[in-house]
Order: structure tokens, then C-alpha cells, then sequence
């Protein structure tokens, strides 16, 4: 069979524990198969990432602005606990921080649907696209323990020889600060990635902060993406038949839970995080949600919305045999070689893309699933199916389709 040709590469970003062996799994099984497949490798494992001070993060990221397309396994955020366990030279931040902030792009997450899998919330008909703005806020945040009485305060000096001063809190005994910021910048661009993705989905799109208690803060998000919405996008949005609007980030939970589903809520950094999270659990699993980083420049970061599966890895150096999802991951590959054959006009590529998830989801559809989706489906005679078995099932059913 004559191998699909790819024309521009994708930056491959390899990660961490029991994901990085399901990503050599589909790239074995799944993709070289099939695709004379081109990219650009860089190892974000925890280690590697260590010997290079954290530079090869840096460099994928540059990479992915080169190339406008790449593909990445989930990695390791270090706490106390991994300092040791891989002896690092310091607790190296986020790499998905570190390339979002280099990318200023937003995070899309949106649940995988597949018959037999049903939402908690019954009236959800449709996926719920969390947008995530994915910089500054708490992921950029300077906290400092307070050891004894004092006055904080919150100082900006400006370039120009301005100060602004205000008091935090006066402490009466020991404590904890926190500052966090944003910028005017990524905001904007925060409002329009989520404009447009709204456009080009035809979703209606809601945003939601807590305005009413964070009147400088949260208000300066609202205040942005009202006037870039009038001025804009609000023709747009009513030609295409979709709404915008904002509400309270608590009036959104409230909505969300009586809503069918079929739109883009636009969170803050955190809110995002947080919401993602109970979206997918309510859908199912986090392995079963796509996550894309859209930079307003049009460069895109395909990844699973999950973690690094660490107890299944643990399993899995004991020599235990694992029952691990790998559909998140699966559909970041996806999601990856479709865009770079939209980008490059390689129908062939994307036709590719479709078929791989079909037969992803058609496996599980015939009960043919993972442990945690058998725990959970609505299907009668599952067959549960080990991590190297799913796969080669999905193998099985992509040939024969």
C-alpha cells in the first residue's frame, strides 16, 4: 500500500510515563502504517528536560511558530515529589504553560462523543467546548508567606515615574500573599481566538468571569471582549445566526447544567482549568476530550486533555498489565494531521484523520473499550481490552473500513 505523503512536518512533542508508551503505540501501530509521516521531534520527557534547563520546551514552541502545526503527549509538572524522584536541578514550571505563553494562544477542550458513553447531564445533546484563556492568572502567579505582622502592599512603578500604591492587608500575625496578572495584550487575543473558533464552529459562544467582586480584573476582561465584539464580530455573529453573550461565571454554572449543549464557554485561566475538568468527568473521562492551543497568528497545538496516567506506568515497569485510554491522545494525532492537511491541501491526509477517529469510536461502539469505559457504559457484552489490544483493535476496524 502506497504510504499518504506528507508535504510540510509536525512538531511531535514527547512526553511523560504511561502516555509516552501509548504514543509510541499509535504512532507503531496507527500511523507509520499508513503515513510517510514528517516531523519534528522534540522530547519534553521530565528528564530530558532537565539536561537542557528546561530549553527544549523553548524550542518546540518556536518550532510549532515555524511550522504553524503540532502534535503533543502529555508531560510531567514537577512537585516536591518529583524533585527527588528524578533528581532535578529545580522544579521546572508547566510545559504547557511554558509553550501557551510563548504561543499567547487559547486552549479549546471538547468531549469526545461515542454511543454507549452518556453524559451525567441528561439534556447535554451536543459537546460543550470549554475555551480556556491560557495565560497569566494564577499559572504566573509571585506568592510570598508572610512570617510575621506587617503591611503588604501592591506596588506598580512605571516607566514613565508614576507609582501606584495600594494596601493589600494589614497583618496582625503570619499569613500569605498572592499577586497575579494579565496583560491588555493577551486578553485581546484571548477574545479573538474565541470569536473566531465560534465563528468557524457556528457555535454561540458565552464568557463568564466574577466581575461583580473583581471589578478591576475580572472587569477589564469583560469590558475587552464587549468592545471587540461591537466592534468586530457583532455583524458577523448575526449573519451567521449565533450568539454572544456574558454572565457571571456562578449564573454559567447555573445555565450550563440546563443547557443542551452545542456551545463555547470562554472561562479565564483557571475557571477554564477547573470547568474543563467537570465537563469531561460529566462526559465520561478526561481521556475521552480533545485540547487545542489557538494562537491568534493561526498556529495550532494538538494534546489530551489528561495527565501522564501515573499509576498505570507503575503498573507497567512492574511488568502488570494496564487497561489505559488512549482515545484523547489518538484524537490530538488527529486533530494534528487533519489541520497540517488542511494547511498543505492534502485531502488525502485529512480523509485520513476522519477515518482514524471513526474507527477509534466505532471500536468502543462494537464493545470493544478500555477499563474505565467499560465501568461507565451503557453497552451490553463489553470486551475489556488491555492498552496494546485497544489499539490494535482500532488497527483492526481502520483496515477493514
Amino acid at each position: 500500500m502506497n504510504k499518504i505523503k506528507m508535504t510540510t512536518p509536525l512538531v511531535e512533542m514527547d512526553g511523560d510515563e504511561m502516555t509516552r508508551i501509548l504514543w509510541k503505540m499509535i504512532k507503531d501501530e496507527l500511523l507509520l502504517p499508513f503515513i510517510d509521516l514528517k516531523t519534528e521531534y522534540y522530547d519534553l520527557g521530565l528528564k530530558y528536560r532537565n539536561e537542557t534547563d528546561d530549553k527544549v520546551t523553548l524550542d518546540s514552541a518556536e518550532a510549532t511558530k515555524k511550522y504553524g502545526v503540532a502534535v503533543k503527549c502529555a508531560t510531567i509538572t514537577p512537585n516536591a515529589a518529583r524533585m527527588d524522584e528524578y533528581d532535578l536541578k529545580e522544579m521546572w514550571k508547566s510545559p504547557n504553560g511554558t509553550i501557551r505563553a510563548a504561543l499567547d494562544g487559547t486552549v479549546f477542550r471538547t468531549p469526545i462523543k461515542v454511543k454507549g458513553i452518556e453524559p451525567c447531564v441528561k439534556n447535554w445533546e451536543k459537546p460543550i467546548t470549554l475555551a480556556r484563556h491560557a495565560y497569566g492568572d494564577v499559572y504566573k502567579n509571585t506568592e510570598i508567606k508572610i512570617p510575621c505582622a506587617g503591611k503588604a502592599e501592591l506596588v506598580f512603578t512605571g516607566d514613565d515615574g508614576q507609582k501606584i500604591r495600594k494596601t493589600i492587608h494589614e497583618f496582625t500575625g503570619s499569613g500569605i500573599i498572592q499577586g497575579i496578572h494579565n496583560t491588555d495584550k493577551s486578553i485581546t487575543s484571548f477574545a479573538k481566538s474565541c470569536f473566531a473558533y465560534a465563528l468557524d464552529t457556528k457555535q454561540d459562544l458565552w464568557f463568564a468571569t466574577k466581575d461583580t467582586i473583581s471589578k478591576v480584573y475580572d472587569h477589564n476582561f469583560k469590558d475587552i471582549f464587549q468592545e471587540i465584539y461591537d466592534s468586530e464580530f457583532k455583524d458577523k455573529f448575526e449573519e451567521a445566526g449565533i450568539e454572544y453573550f456574558y454572565t457571571l461565571i456562578d449564573d454559567a454554572v447555573a445555565r450550563i447544567m440546563r443547557s443542551k449543549g452545542g456551545i463555547i464557554w470562554a472561562c479565564k485561566n483557571y475557571d477554564g482549568d477547573v470547568m474543563s475538568d467537570m465537563v469531561s468527568s460529566a462526559c465520561g473521562s478526561l481521556a475521552m476530550m480533545t485540547s487545542v492551543l489557538v494562537s491568534p497568528d493561526g498556529v495550532y497545538e494538538y494534546e489530551a486533555a489528561h495527565g501522564t496516567v501515573q499509576r498505570h506506568y507503575y503498573k507497567h515497569l512492574a511488568g502488570e498489565e494496564t487497561s489505559t485510554n488512549s482515545v484523547a491522545t489518538i484524537f490530538a494525532w488527529t486533530g494534528a494531521l487533519r489541520k497540517r492537511g488542511e494547511i498543505d491541501n492534502l485531502p488525502e491526509l485529512m480523509e485520513f484523520a476522519d477515518k482514524l477517529e471513526k474507527a477509534t469510536l466505532g471500536t468502543i461502539e462494537s464493545g470493544k473499550m478500555t477499563k474505565d469505559l467499560s465501568l461507565m457504559t451503557t453497552l451490553d457484552n463489553v470486551t475489556i481490552l488491555n492498552s496494546q489490544d485497544f489499539i490494535k483493535a482500532i488497527r483492526q476496524n481502520f483496515e477493514a473500513m
